[in-house]
């Protein structure tokens, strides 16, 4: 097997790289596909040499195998929409090998890698299964598989802590059925995947590569069969929290179905993120022991969200806000903040400055702004502002900013008495 990545040029310490084939005349050839395994292109195409090889190549999808000239490799992987190009690299084919190139990333952010498809098959009754973590913000992952029914607390990972951009080698299992769970690395409870059945060739080899999401955390499969086909395996959960930004000390809790978002708590209190269904949810919430009739949210699959309860006592309203935690552009850099207005009776929007800069402006009550970039520091000033006062309604000093980080401020409360809160969410 063999396996390399573009743009993060990352080592992958369980793999060996790509070695060079030599001169050679335009005669020498290896065989190339596309994978888009890219959550933010519905469609990808492959050129080489100038010449498109795999068009209109679908998320999940792979493309047919094309005749590349091992002394002429220059790729790119372009938009089938708009035929701009995403991502471009020259990698170094080996004449008679198969390869897949896999397209991932968020859009506007695509990296490639390339995947040697020659892998020995392992003996009949046996299985050889790669696990790629090729979900960019989800972070380092254990892969667990396992019985339908068997349980987390008593399961070993076959493979542990697979960093970004990189992969486990190849794992020989007993092939057949089985059930497959990403989680967190080292954190058996922080359940980022669950494949209920997955079928590993019996006497093959096959690859999971593991892809992004929209909220950042939680990430989807694809499997590959060498020099065959995919099956897609998407995500069918969401996160979500619930945040009492209720005014007047007011009592809130609520739950999705049978999970239990908040206990009763005293406003203002947040919520840590559960993991849900997927869907329409079955949202009940109490505001002082009363049973709200709010409209039942939309979670897609994938995403986090912050369900807010705000306003007065009297007049509690919900905010469905999508949350985007996925990691900031420059991690080693700078983190993501935004604004939270979750202020009852607010006539004027909120500012989030730090470092006297404004980041987020005119943010109004039951809003969120977009995050923003800023850079990593030891000691910044953090301030939220409102044109009603002449003092910050919140601020902090000294404040360290961890580059890689994702940060949300929430000001909730009334609006003669407003409680910030810093939450780092990642």
């Amino acid at each position: 097997m063999r396996f390399k990545t573009w743009a993060w040029g990352l080592s992958l310490a369980t793999m060996a790289l790509l070695t060079a084939c030599g001169g050679g005349s335009s005669s020498k050839t290896a065989q190339m596909r596309l994978l888009n395994a890219s959550i933010g292109y519905s469609a990808l195409d492959m050129s080489v040499d100038s010449t498109t090889v795999n068009s209109a190549v679908a998320y999940a999808s792979v493309g047919s195998y094309a005749d590349v000239k091992t002394d002429a490799t220059g790729t790119e992987v372009q938009s089938n929409s708009v035929g701009s190009t995403l991502s471009s690299s020259t990698p170094t084919l080996a004449e008679g090998s198969h390869y897949t190139l896999i397209a991932y990333g968020s859009a506007g952010s695509v990296q490639t890698t390339l995947l040697q498809e020659d892998q020995a098959a392992p003996a009949a009754g046996k299985t050889k299964l790669l696990v790629l973590n090729l979900a960019p913000d989800a972070g380092a992952m254990d892969v667990y598989v396992t019985g339908a029914n068997d349980t987390l607390d008593s399961s070993t990972a076959v493979a542990s802590s697979i960093a970004a951009g990189s992969g486990s080698g190849y794992v020989t299992l007993n092939s057949g059925s089985f059930r497959v769970r990403m989680t967190a690395a080292g954190a058996k409870s922080d359940l980022r995947l669950d494949i209920p059945s997955i079928t590993l060739p019996d006497a093959g080899v096959s690859t999971l590569v593991l892809t992004g999401s929209g909220g950042g955390v939680l990430v989807n499969g694809i499997q590959l069969i060498q020099q065959g086909a995919t099956t897609n395996f998407p995500n069918s959960t969401s996160r979500a929290r619930l945040v009492a930004a209720v005014g007047g000390g007011a009592l809130v809790s609520g739950s999705i179905g049978q999970t239990t978002l908040l206990p009763t708590s005293v406003a203002p209190t947040i919520g840590d993120y559960t993991t849900v269904a997927s869907g329409t949810a079955s949202l009940s919430v109490y505001v002082n022991g009363q049973l709200m009739s709010f409209a039942n949210p939309a979670l897609a699959a994938g995403s986090d969200y912050t369900l807010m309860v705000w306003g007065t006592p009297d007049n509690p309203q919900l905010a469905v806000l999508t949350d985007d935690n996925r990691l900031p552009t420059s991690p080693t850099t700078t983190a993501k903040i935004r604004l939270v207005n979750g202020v009852a009776s607010a006539s004027t929007g909120l500012t989030l400055n730090v470092d006297y800069s404004a980041l987020a402006s005119n943010v109004v009550a039951g809003t969120s702004s977009t995050p923003q970039t800023t850079p990593a520091s030891t000691s910044s000033l953090l301030t939220v502002t409102s044109p009603a006062s002449t003092t910050p309604v919140y601020s902090l000093s000294a404040l360290q900013i961890q580059a890689g980080y994702v940060y949300t401020v929430f000001v909730m409360g009334d609006n003669t008495a407003m409680v910030g809160s810093l939450r780092r969410e990642r």
